[in-house]
């Protein structure tokens, strides 16, 4: 198989400044932006999903924004055939592809391919969910170690995915998922932006009151007059949910920022425990031992883009170093 070339990933929790930090990089080197974000996918919803500007747009070309109107869906396993397309071009144009985003299902697909599950036989899949189901947890990950020996742990869902499919297909999940992973588009170089905790509160409390001010219920409404449901995909996202709920009675505008604030929290922690587990397997299947970097975004994002510039260079072969303007 052709190796493929080493592609940064950008994770992190919504609010932690992957865009900015992807945006400096791009002033050090030309690189194309693969916006793997469920919610920038949906045109005319700029304000609540923290899309960047046209200025910053007309500087550094970003793909995967704006593929379909609100009300339509738009699934990982498409997005991953979409980016394998944008990430052609942008190799062909010089511009090395760095993929960014907080939907962890769509950097997944497109990094490590969909694992896609044979045909299980109902009636035994019921009865060993029962038997699953019947076991302390302890020996549930016992079993789970046995069958599958990369099993990390993770909860009783994760070992009884674990056991199940060991036991159905004759070959642990890892098995599978290593399969999966020669499928995917990427040699993936996974940059995990973190902060402390109440470092990503001040944030995400600066972003809702930019989003605010900066005409969330007013995109809202404009939606709403096209005759966009209020219950469409694209308006269940965090902020649009609850301006609706807001102009339909549901919520007094007063509680507006605050609810937004809360539930945007939620949602970073969410991503945070997904991301560490799902980082956690993907070490486990990895070549080396650089694969994962987490990295303290506590800094400005220009000085974050040099270092990320500065250890690209040194993980890239001398022969196909990243381009630097002259």
């Amino acid at each position: 198989m052709t190796e493929r070339p080493l592609t940064p990933v950008l994770v992190g929790p919504t609010g932690v400044g992957k865009t900015a930090v992807a945006v400096a990089l791009a002033s050090l080197t030309p690189i194309t932006v693969i916006s793997a974000d469920a919610r920038q996918v949906y045109r005319d919803l700029d304000i609540g999903t923290a899309k960047p500007d046209r200025a910053t747009l007309g500087r550094v070309p970003h793909r995967g924004l704006d593929l379909i109107h609100p009300g339509e869906r738009y699934s990982a396993g498409r997005f991953a055939r979409d980016a394998a397309g944008w990430i052609a071009e942008a190799r062909a144009a010089g511009r090395p592809p760095v993929v960014v985003g907080g939907t962890g299902l769509y950097i997944r697909a497109l990094a490590e391919g969909l694992f896609r599950e044979p045909p299980f036989d109902p009636a035994r899949r019921e009865q060993l969910r029962h038997w699953c189901e019947a076991l302390p947890g302890a020996d549930l990950a016992r079993w789970a170690g046995r069958l599958d020996p990369q099993f990390l742990g993770g909860g009783r869902q994760r070992a009884a995915r674990a056991v199940e499919v060991a036991l159905l297909t004759g070959h642990a999940l890892s098995w599978w998922q290593r399969e999966a992973r020669e499928s995917g588009t990427l040699h993936p170089w996974y940059i995990q932006l973190t902060v402390p905790r109440e470092v990503l509160h001040r944030r995400l409390a600066a972003r809702v009151d930019d989003m605010l001010r900066a005409g969330l219920v007013s995109e809202v409404q404009r939606a709403l007059a096209t005759g966009v449901a209020p219950d469409a995909p694209g308006f269940d996202g965090i902020g649009y949910r609850e301006v609706v709920a807001m102009l339909n009675g549901e919520l007094p505008e007063s509680e507006l920022r605050g609810t937004i604030l809360v539930a945007t929290r939620r949602y970073a922690k969410r991503q945070e425990t997904w991301f560490r587990n799902q980082l956690r397997d993907a070490r486990s299947g990895m070549r080396d031992a650089e694969g994962v970097w987490t990295l303290d975004a506590s800094d400005d994002a220009q000085t974050i883009a040099a270092q990320i510039f500065e250890r690209w260079g040194h993980m890239t072969h001398p022969a196909s170093r990243i381009p630097h303007p002259d």
